[in-house]
């Protein structure tokens, strides 16, 4: 059976309120057979909502399950329908996204194994709006831990929104969440953002925790605000899923965007998360400044902590990067210290054959391992202190040549705080770019509820509750892995067998809820 492309507008079904928080629609679509061809028919699409699929007359073929986006009309059915501001600009138009576009999550097949059915749709200006620029008011905060790139996300929301829609009302909240009922806001233009992506940090500041779901929707009520983008992680993210649940209760015409920020790339279904790329630059030079330390004294042993609470993308990647790192410790795979399997044997035996070792750990790695008998503690955002797993490393792998009576040379670098306030680099600026004017499309389009990134390449929409209480995690059955694996030569001190986390979008450790907090 061939598989066909075209996909007709989601969103020509009935403009009514949906309760369920994950909204799907199974779409095929009439074929027509010419020898070994198979053509579609762009007249004969069927959707449906449930699972039983709709069959047009003849053959037909089966697309996929498009996850809905949300949209203001779910609620508000009579919204006034505008065209877009740049219509009318030859250049432009021909770069308009039909809302029949989709993208597919799974792009690998085999005939013989499942597949993920799963649709997104394609990202990019409409043709027609729902907003009229002189009615927008937008309002953009930045929240959680900074991160290479927020600046530039920040900059061009601002621009997008001044040059190409023509909105002349736009502000900053600044602090995060709490800001937005602090009265911590400020008034944006394009002059004042113009430098700010050369900068690290944000221009905005951040904050854990103060989500106050009243409190901010009240203050955005008053002011006004019908555009709301939202800079952050995985909490940050089911707050904002909140607050678009609150907007559609109180029956306001708000979008609610948000735009993914994690420099430990573990969020779901995108293909990675802005500041990754500039972390793991920064991480490289840290492996680079240990190893050099390495080389240059008799046992020289380099520790390299890099981040990565739950996920050890960046850690897997600057090793991968570097060539030179003898063990990469990682949240998704548990490892020992004692037995002939451990941690030390291992160094040690690096150093008999190499005469120096690298040894690179995430900050989530090892949390089984660490001796910490404090009750957990948790920040305002909800996540758990960990314990750290740097230092302990540094104190046992020196006791335990100390007990040997060998003479070792160990360097410690955490370059943490410094890969994370830098400015972003060039993948990551223009990554940053696309995102923001993505995020302003959606919205202008009358979506909400969403977030934005790739998917296998290009930019898609997706539902809010598609990446809320999940958590990218590194498969340690796929090939980057196993290179790793085979580039350290850590296999013999490793059981992976012992590790759940073999699969992307798991959940995380169950949190107390620091919305509700």
């Amino acid at each position: 059976m061939a598989f066909v492309t075209g996909l007709a507008p989601p969103r020509s079904v009935g403009k009514t309120a949906v309760t369920r928080t994950r909204r799907w629609k199974n779409v095929v679509v009439a074929i027509e057979r010419q020898g070994g061809h198979a053509a579609a028919d762009p007249e004969a699409v069927a959707y449906s909502d449930s699972i039983e699929y709709p069959s047009p007359e003849g053959p037909f073929c089966e697309l996929g399950h498009l996850s809905e986006v949300p949209h203001l009309t779910d609620y508000l059915p009579d919204l006034e329908v505008h065209k877009n501001p740049a219509a009318g600009r030859e250049f432009i138009n021909r770069y308009f996204v039909d809302n029949g576009d989709a993208v597919m999550k799974q792009v690998v097949m085999n005939a013989a194994k499942p597949r993920d059915m799963t649709m997104y749709m394609r990202a990019g200006p409409r043709e027609s709006v729902y907003f009229h620029p002189d009615e927008v008011r937008a309002a953009i905060v930045s929240c959680g831990g900074i991160c290479p790139g927020i600046n530039t996300v920040i900059r061009e929301v601002v621009e997008n929104l001044w040059y190409e829609y023509g909105v002349r009302s736009i502000f900053g909240v600044q602090n995060g969440y709490r800001g937005f009922y602090s009265k911590n806001w400020k008034t944006m233009n394009p002059e004042m953002v113009d430098q700010i992506h050369k900068q690290g940090g944000t221009i905005l500041g951040s904050s854990r925790g103060g989500f106050d779901c009243r409190k901010i929707m009240d203050a955005l009520e008053t002011r006004g605000i019908n555009h709301v983008y939202i800079i952050g992680g995985d909490g940050t993210i089911r707050g904002a899923n909140i607050l678009a649940a609150e907007a559609k209760k109180r029956c306001l015409k708000l979008s609610v965007v948000s735009v993914p920020k994690t420099i430990d790339n573990d969020i779901p279904v995108i293909d990675r998360s802005f500041g990754f790329e500039t972390a793991v630059e920064g991480a490289l030079r840290a492996i680079n400044a240990a190893c050099v330390e390495a080389q240059s004294f008799p046992n020289g042993l380099g520790l390299v902590k890099l981040m990565g609470r739950n996920s050890g993308f960046i850690a897997m990647h600057a090793t991968l990067s570097s060539r030179d790192v003898d063990v990469c410790l990682i949240p998704e795979v548990p490892f020992q210290m004692d037995g002939p399997c451990g941690l030390n044997a291992y160094v040690e035996k690096r150093l008999k054959e190499r005469g120096r070792c690298i040894v690179v750990v995430a900050e989530g790695a090892g949390q089984n391992i660490v001796v910490d008998k404090r009750a957990v503690v948790r920040d305002r955002s909800g996540n758990r202190l960990l314990s750290d797993i740097g230092l302990y490393l540094y104190n046992e792998l020196k006791l335990y040549f100390q007990q040997k009576e060998t003479e070792i040379n160990l360097k410690y670098i955490d370059p943490t705080y410094m890969i994370r306030a830098v400015p972003a680099n060039a993948a990551d600026n223009l990554y940053c770019t696309m995102l923001a004017h993505m995020a302003v499309h959606g919205a202008f389009a009358g979506f909400t509820a969403f977030t934005v990134g790739p998917v296998n390449g290009f930019h898609t929409y997706i539902p809010l509750a598609d990446v809320t209480n999940l958590q990218n995690k590194v498969n340690i059955v796929d090939r980057n892995w196993l290179r790793l694996v085979a580039s350290t030569g850590q296999s013999e001190m490793m059981d992976t067998s012992l590790s759940g986390s073999d699969c992307n979008g798991t959940e995380p450790e169950a949190e107390p809820d620091f919305l509700t907090a």
